[in-house]
């Protein structure tokens, strides 16, 4: 028996490492563009509908516009609104696909699929019933409700709507660079559910604004009535313009017949909003992008993340 040790084959490859495969060609640069073009669009095709279904059925995030909500809710501030709230409809589907596919029947106001009625002093987010615009205001009539402003104060049903003084507050608007002073109360208002309430702040800059006297609304069948929390700073449906179409149909309902209305319709305020043109319940102030305007002796909000309503 030999002693020599048995030699092993040896690779004669050349330029092969022991255990490691001969690398391939390097990819060019139109290779690489063309593979991170494709994943994105993967990407995109996949994401896109899950936001779509998810914005649609579930939450949406939405940005506040002007200032009609303050003290609740301020310029610049996101706000999760829940889509299920109130059913479904054509309003439901973003970008206003609803509206293009489904089509627009003002002649039917109650469409909703998984309909709810909704409840006074709930934020919500609308389609403008005149515009192609999306406001959000608070609800204060329901189908029935007799709604009125007389001195500045909300009337529900011949009943004055209480409101406790809090304090004197001021700021700077977002639209403005001058100092404004209002007046901040605590609103209670009843939900229309049992004996709940709810309550919320508004502001006031005066009892005598041109919104501050009213006749009495009648809140017709398939309808509500909203109004800003800014009361003075709120075009909504106090506003004899958001009637003017409506006159006709609920004439017992609008007893304004105003005959200085500017001829131009795309202003017009909101109205009575159908039910069906409730696009869901703001629920979280979730954050905000938008500073707050510095000046002596103003103040600024605090507590704008996750911020119920």
């Amino acid at each position: 028996m030999s002693d020599t040790p048995t030699q092993q084959p040896v690779n004669e490859q050349p330029g092969a490492a022991e255990g490691t495969a001969e690398a391939g060609p390097k990819k060019g640069f139109k290779n690489k563009l063309f593979h991170e073009f494709r994943e994105t669009a993967m990407t995109i095709a996949i994401f896109v509908p899950f936001w779509l279904v998810f914005s649609t059925f579930v939450y949406e995030l939405r940005s506040i516009p002007s200032e009609s909500m303050v003290p609740a809710l301020q310029v610049g501030d996101r706000v999760a609104v829940a889509k299920f709230a109130y059913g479904y409809n054509r309003n439901s589907i973003p970008f206003g696909l609803g509206t293009l596919v489904i089509g627009d029947n003002k002649d039917n106001p109650n469409e909703n699929v998984f309909g709810s009625t909704p409840k006074r002093g709930d934020v919500i987010v609308f389609q403008h019933p005149h515009s192609d615009r999306v406001m959000i205001k608070r609800l204060i009539g329901l189908p029935g409700d007799r709604v009125e402003v007389k001195n500045g104060k909300l009337m529900l049903n011949g009943a004055e709507v209480l409101r406790e003084k809090i304090r004197t507050t001021t700021y700077v608007p977002d639209d403005s660079s001058r100092l404004m002073t209002a007046t901040e109360y605590r609103q209670t208002i009843p939900t229309g559910e049992g004996d709940n309430t709810k309550s919320f702040l508004i502001h006031e800059f005066s009892d005598t604004g041109d919104l501050d006297e009213t006749p009495v609304f009648t809140v017709p069948a398939g309808h509500v009535f909203m109004m800003g929390d800014n009361r003075d700073n709120s075009e909504d449906s106090r506003a004899p313009s958001g009637h003017r179409s409506m006159a006709a149909a609920f004439p017992d309902a609008w007893p304004y017949r105003p005959t200085n209305l500017p001829a131009d319709t795309r202003d017009d305020a909101v109205g009575f909003v159908p039910f069906d043109y409730l696009i869901g319940r703001a629920e979280t102030v979730l954050f905000t992008l938008h500073g707050c305007k510095q000046a002596e002796g103003a103040e600024c909000p605090e507590g704008r993340l996750w911020k119920g309503l």
